[in-house]
């Protein structure tokens, strides 16, 4: 299914055709963790169904709007974060779509507007224009994150499970590195061609890109068990600069999350102790 149009880089406020009936619109929010902003997709020509429907902001919904001829059928949400979901509300109000999401955890960093009107139910299918996508329950960015399969082509659209150019902020307690890791293995499984994402540009290589994400991830794991096993007792911040040391300082704000994420999960498999914010190694 990939072509060359389907390579072209994602770019600010642009609609750009990556396949027959497969529309990519680029919101403008780019950021270091939006890249060029969040990625709207709408599928489907005669009953489209739209992906991530961004930012509350009418010259991006209406650009979205024009790409489906102005008809939509459903407004899919992979979660609620504020940079995915807040245009749902407008487009459901243009166009009477019904809003499919998985519910909002109360964590302090949802779109505080997000009401879906109904959920997805792991494996669920949504069919358009005789076409079918199999939703995913992707936990470990957001709890409630959903991936959608399309497997004719095999194109999975990942929403901030995986994007293109980085690797994506998991923030605890409702984001978690262990929940994350168990559904990419979840996806390495799954008939997966190319990556869609929800930042950036479309991954054509889906498996190994899947994989290398996986040996990233770990080993930042393995400089988080070098740090503490060094050190016996650590705070995170403590680590930070040691275990991100190849990433600009200007971001250790973001990646500490992360770390927090990664530290959780040594705790969760028994192989160190938090007491007090001091996190404390334990030899295996």
């Amino acid at each position: 299914m990939e072509t060359p149009e389907s390579r072209v880089l994602a770019r600010t406020g642009e609609v750009q055709r990556l396949a027959r009936d497969v529309w990519r619109v680029v919101a403008p929010n780019p950021s270091p963790l939006t890249g060029p902003g969040t990625n709207t997709y709408v599928l489907g020509r005669e009953r489209p169904v739209v992906i991530d429907p961004g930012l509350d902001d009418p010259a991006h919904l209406e650009r979205v709007l024009e790409a489906a001829g102005g008809r939509v059928s459903s407004i899919l949400c992979t979660h609620s974060h504020p940079d995915h979901s807040p245009g749902a509300a407008w487009l459901r109000e243009r166009t009477g779509a019904p809003v499919l999401g998985r519910p909002a955890p109360d964590d302090g960093f949802q779109d505080r507007a997000y009401a879906p009107d109904a959920t997805f139910e792991h494996g669920q299918r949504i069919e358009y224009d005789g076409e079918a996508l199999v939703a995913i329950h992707t936990p470990g960015h957001a709890s409630n994150h959903v991936c959608f399969l399309h497997e004719a082509s095999g194109w999975l659209y990942t929403g901030d499970h995986l994007m293109s150019g980085s690797t994506v902020v998991i923030i605890p307690p409702d984001g978690s590195m262990r929940l994350y890791l168990e559904s990419l293995e979840g996806l390495s499984a799954r008939p997966v061609r190319s990556l869609v994402p929800g930042h950036g540009a479309l991954m054509p290589d889906g498996p190994d890109e899947i994989a290398r994400v996986v040996r990233h991830r770990l080993a930042r794991e393995g400089r988080l068990v070098a740090a503490l096993s060094a050190r016996r007792l650590a705070t995170l911040d403590d680590v930070l600069a040691e275990v991100y040391a190849d990433v600009p300082a200007a971001m250790h704000g973001y990646a500490r999350y992360s770390l927090r994420a990664h530290a959780d999960k040594l705790v969760e498999e028994g192989r160190a102790r938090l007491e007090d914010g001091v996190y404390r190694w334990h030899d295996l």
